[in-house]
C-alpha cells in the first residue's frame, strides 16, 4: 500500500495499522551522526528537529531496519503502526523501515543539468573546487547570517565558554564578511517533546535586555580574541578581503529591545550593530514568528516603529522567522531593502515551517532585498544538493536576490556546510549547477553587499 500525506492528515492511514506500506518524505534526525536508525519523517524539508511540524498527524517517528543517511528525501517501506495514546506525542511509526528505489528529485531552470551532476561528490575534485575559489577571489564574500565561534548560547554566554576557531577557516576558504548574530532570547526557549523549539516561560522585566547585553559583549570578546574586524559602513564591507576576516554585529531576535525602539540607537552605538532581525523562537513585542500561532496577526506598530528607526540609523533589517504576514507589513513599511537571511525555498510550506513560499520569497526580493539560503543536512544531501536549492530560490526570485546563510553553529541539526574552508566547493557546485562566474559573486558576497550600502545610505 502506498500512503500519501494527505491520508495521515485525514486520519484514512489508521486502516492500515500492522501492514506493510510505502511512504515518502524527508529524513529528519535527531543527532548529528552520518546514518540514523531513528528519525522523523515529515513531508517537507524541516530545517531541523527543531522545526517537524507541531501537528502530530503530519510528522511519522521511524525505526529503521538498517542506517539511513542523515537528511533529505528518502522513499520508505516498512509495518505501519497507528498510536493513540502515545506518551511523546506522535500518532504515527513506520517499524522495520527500509529505503526503496530513489526519491524523484524536484527540477528548476537548471534541472536538466543538476540531474546529470546529481553523482558529485560533497567536495568536488581538486580542480574544480579551484575554479571555485577562483571565482571568488578578490571580492567581498559574506556569509548574512552565522552563529561561528561558539558566541551563543546561554551556558557558552553566561560562563565565559572558549571560542572556536573562525579567522583561520575564513582565510583558508576565502569567507570575508560574517554577519555574526546574537542571540537574546536563549533564556527563555528549548527543544520541548513534540522535537520543536519553543518558548517555556516569559522572560522577567529587563532579563533579555541583560542577557542581549552579555552576548554583545561575547561577540566583542571573540573579535579582539581572533584579530577579526568590525564593519560599520558600506565602504570597509565593499573593501572586505578573507586575508583580513570581519565581521558584522548582528542580532537573531529584537527580544533585548523588550519593546523600546530607542534601545535600537543603544546598540548601534554601543555595540556597533549594523544587522538586526526582528523575530526569533518566541511571539515577541515586534511581531508574530513562523512556528508560534500568531497573536499579532504579524508585524506590530511597535515593529514598525523599529524599521523605521533601522531605516533612520542605518541598519538592515532581516525579516527571518517572520509570518508571511509580519514580511508583508514590513515591506510596506520600510523604505530600504529587506533581508531573510536564513530558509529555503518550498512550493507549499506547512504550519509552523521555516522554509518560505514564492510569495513570501518575492515580497521580499519586491523591496530589493536578499534571501540567504541555509544548508540543513536535513533539506539537502551535500553541497550539490545545497547548490540545487539556491537555483530553486534563484528560480522564484531571481539571481540579485538571493546569498549564503549559513547559521553556523547554530543548527540543530548537521550542515552540509559546516566549515568555510568548503566556501570554494560551495562555488564550485554552483559552477557546476550552471551558474556563471559572476553570478557565483554575486550570490556569495555582492547582492548582500549592495543591500547593506542601501540600508546604510
Amino acid at each position: 500500500m502506498r500512503l500519501a500525506w494527505s491520508d495521515l492528515a485525514a486520519g484514512r492511514a489508521t486502516a492500515w495499522h500492522g501492514r506493510s506500506v510505502e511512504i515518502e518524505g524527508f529524513a529528519c534526525p535527531f543527532t548529528a551522526a552520518p546514518t540514523h536508525r531513528y528519525f522523523a519523517l515529515a513531508a517537507e524539508a524541516p530545517c531541523c528537529v527543531g522545526c517537524l511540524p507541531v501537528e502530530p498527524s503530519l510528522r511519522i517517528e521511524v525505526f529503521s531496519a538498517v542506517p539511513i543517511a542523515a537528511g533529505g528525501r528518502v522513499r520508505l517501506t516498512g509495518i505501519w503502526h497507528s498510536l493513540d495514546d502515545d506518551p511523546a506525542g506522535w500518532r504515527w511509526q513506520l517499524r522495520g523501515a527500509r529505503p526503496i528505489g530513489t526519491a524523484a528529485p524536484s527540477f528548476g531552470r537548471r534541472g536538466a543539468l543538476a540531474g546529470a551532476l546529481l553523482c558529485l561528490a560533497v567536495s568536488p575534485c581538486a580542480a574544480v573546487a579551484a575554479d571555485g575559489r577562483t571565482a571568488i577571489a578578490d571580492q567581498a564574500t559574506v556569509d548574512i547570517h552565522s552563529h561561528a565561534g561558539r558566541i551563543i548560547g546561554t551556558r557558552a554566554v553566561e560562563l565565559h565558554d572558549d571560542f572556536r576557531p573562525v579567522a583561520e577557516p575564513m582565510r583558508a576558504g576565502g569567507m570575508a564578511v560574517l554577519c555574526l548574530a546574537t542571540v537574546s532570547d536563549s533564556p527563555v526557549h528549548r527543544v520541548m517533546q513534540d522535537g520543536r523549539i519553543h518558548p517555556f516561560r516569559d522572560p522577567a522585566p529587563g532579563e533579555l535586555y541583560a542577557y542581549g547585553q552579555l552576548n554583545f559583549q561575547r561577540v566583542h570578546d571573540l573579535v579582539r580574541n581572533q584579530g577579526l574586524r568590525v564593519i560599520t559602513d558600506a565602504a570597509g564591507l565593499a573593501a572586505a578581503r578573507a586575508d583580513a576576516p570581519s565581521v558584522i554585529v548582528a542580532a537573531e531576535g529584537a527580544d533585548f529591545l523588550e519593546g523600546r525602539p530607542e534601545r535600537v540607537d543603544e546598540a548601534y552605538a554601543k555595540w556597533q550593530l549594523r544587522h538586526l532581525q526582528l523575530t526569533h523562537y518566541r511571539v515577541n513585542e515586534l511581531g508574530d514568528i513562523q512556528t508560534e500561532a500568531p497573536v499579532h496577526g504579524g508585524l506590530t506598530d511597535v515593529g514598525a516603529a523599529v524599521i523605521r528607526r533601522c531605516n533612520q540609523l542605518g541598519l538592515v533589517v532581516d525579516i527571518a522567522h517572520g509570518t508571511y504576514d509580519l514580511v508583508k507589513r514590513a515591506a510596506a513599511v520600510t523604505t530600504k531593502p529587506l533581508v531573510l537571511s536564513h530558509t529555503s525555498f518550498h512550493a507549499r510550506p506547512g504550519p509552523r515551517s521555516r522554509t518560505i513560499s514564492a510569495d513570501h520569497a518575492r515580497a521580499v526580493a519586491d523591496t530589493g532585498g536578499v534571501i540567504g539560503v541555509w544548508p540543513p543536512a536535513s533539506i539537502f544531501h551535500d553541497l550539490t544538493g545545497l547548490a540545487s536549492g539556491v537555483a530553486r530560490m534563484v528560480d522564484v526570485v531571481g539571481v540579485d536576490h538571493v546569498g549564503l546563510g549559513s547559521d553556523m553553529l547554530g543548527l540543530v541539526g548537521p550542515s552540509v556546510f559546516p566549515s568555510y574552508t568548503l566556501l570554494p566547493d560551495l562555488a564550485a557546485a554552483l559552477l557546476a549547477h550552471g551558474f556563471a562566474a559572476g553570478e557565483v559573486r554575486k550570490l556569495l558576497g555582492e547582492n548582500y553587499v549592495r543591500v547593506f550600502r542601501a540600508s546604510l545610505a
